[in-house]
């Protein structure tokens, strides 16, 4: 019983749990977007991320709006928005496995990124790690058996803004307080998503209200879960977990649509499970690591 009691373990099952609704979340999208234009599930997500934070801002109403970087608040809900749309069009078209995967790329682009706008070193371990990392997404992908989907360059693209939006948190940490960041982009990502979902605006039947509710409390729960991981155990002892939801995304689209789980797939997978292990144990510098990014947020 005492194992049961031990913080890794704790933080190894939230960690678990959180990326087992973000593959929720995902599938409840794939769902709803077959009778919904996306914009309307970006705008509801970003919508309940905002009534969550309502509390925090009551309390801290003297002080929540203090901010010396609004510029760059407003830039990372920009691209952090952008990232959103991108990856839920994805969702809606190609295997959940595959837009899950290359979406976990963001971690390992983030010191690519961090190298050329913030002018910080990247180790040679962070290198090995990132080469590792790709190749088991394109071991995962099998281009040689089969056409890549056009859809996963879009992914692809989606991963980058969504590595750039992490980037930008570390960037605002130096003045902003982590609750500070979190609300200005869930208020700015409500704002932004609310134009387009009015634009495409369309009668939302009552079966569909279902799946909108599960995709924000989802989400909530896994942001909470992975929070509550992280503020019992370093990143580094259970920040791996985190690619699990590639797993669960896969069992999820084989159960759901039929969607095949090949040798490939579970070999791609394996690797950057190793990649992200390897990054995240062997780097001690912040700067290098990709630790202290992999709570840094999300665009499911």
């Amino acid at each position: 019983m005492p194992h049961f009691k031990n913080p890794i373990v704790i933080a190894s099952a939230l960690v678990l749990i959180a990326e087992l609704c973000f593959a929720g979340v995902s599938a409840l999208v794939k769902h709803a977007s077959q009778t919904l234009p996306y914009e309307h599930l970006v705008f509801f997500r970003n919508l309940f991320a905002f009534i969550l934070l309502l509390p925090w801002l009551y309390r801290r109403r003297t002080t929540a709006f203090k901010t010396e970087q609004l510029p760059l608040h407003l830039l990372r809900a920009v691209v952090g928005i952008a990232a959103m749309y991108l990856f839920f069009l994805v969702i809606a078209t190609i295997p959940l496995a595959q837009a899950t995967l290359v979406l976990l790329m963001a971690p390992f682009i983030i010191p690519i990124i961090s190298y050329f706008w913030l002018k910080e070193s990247i180790s040679q371990r962070v290198i090995f790690s990132i080469a590792l990392g790709f190749s088991g997404a394109l071991i995962f992908l099998n281009p040689l058996a089969q056409s890549i989907h056009p859809m996963v360059v879009v992914a692809l693209v989606a991963a980058v803004f969504a590595a750039w939006t992490k980037t930008m948190i570390r960037k605002l940490s130096t003045t902003e307080s982590p609750s500070k960041i979190v609300f200005y982009f869930s208020f700015f990502a409500s704002v932004l998503s609310a134009l387009p979902m009015l634009i495409r605006w369309q009668p939302i039947a009552p079966s569909a209200w279902g799946a909108i509710l599960g995709i924000g409390l989802l989400a909530v729960v896994g942001q909470l879960a992975m929070t509550r991981a992280f503020s019992i155990a370093p990143p580094s002892q259970v920040g791996v977990f985190t690619y699990s939801s590639v797993i669960f995304a896969a069992l999820l689209g084989y159960l759901i649509w039929g969607e095949a789980i090949t040798f490939t797939m579970v070999l791609g997978s394996a690797i950057i499970f190793v990649a992200g292990y390897l990054a995240l144990r062997r780097t001690r510098n912040p700067v290098n690591s990709l630790s202290g990014v992999v709570s840094g947020g999300r665009t499911r």
